[in-house]
């Protein structure tokens, strides 16, 4: 039987930020969907993060960043393929 590769849902793997510190500096990142990362970074739409955080896409992190630890745990938890 040969391995089969599985993915996980379309989900970008590259959290968007929200909460921000008194810097303009988010205090943690939210994973959203890939498909409403770029039309809400042009179009100033908002998205939903795993999390429920609605709001619109106006940083990119960092390696390193912080992470919402509710979306990173409901992405962990995705099966993979799944949406």
């Amino acid at each position: 039987m040969s391995p089969q590769t599985q993915t996980r849902p379309d989900v970008d793997t590259r959290p968007e930020g929200t909460d921000t510190t008194g810097d303009d500096t988010p205090k943690m990142f939210h994973y959203v969907r890939k498909d409403k990362i770029a039309e809400s970074a042009v179009m100033g739409t908002m998205v939903v993060a795993l999390c429920g955080e609605v709001f619109p896409v106006t940083r990119s992190p960092k390696p390193g960043s912080p992470v919402c630890p509710e979306c990173k745990r409901i992405y962990e938890g995705l099966p993979p393929g799944a949406e």
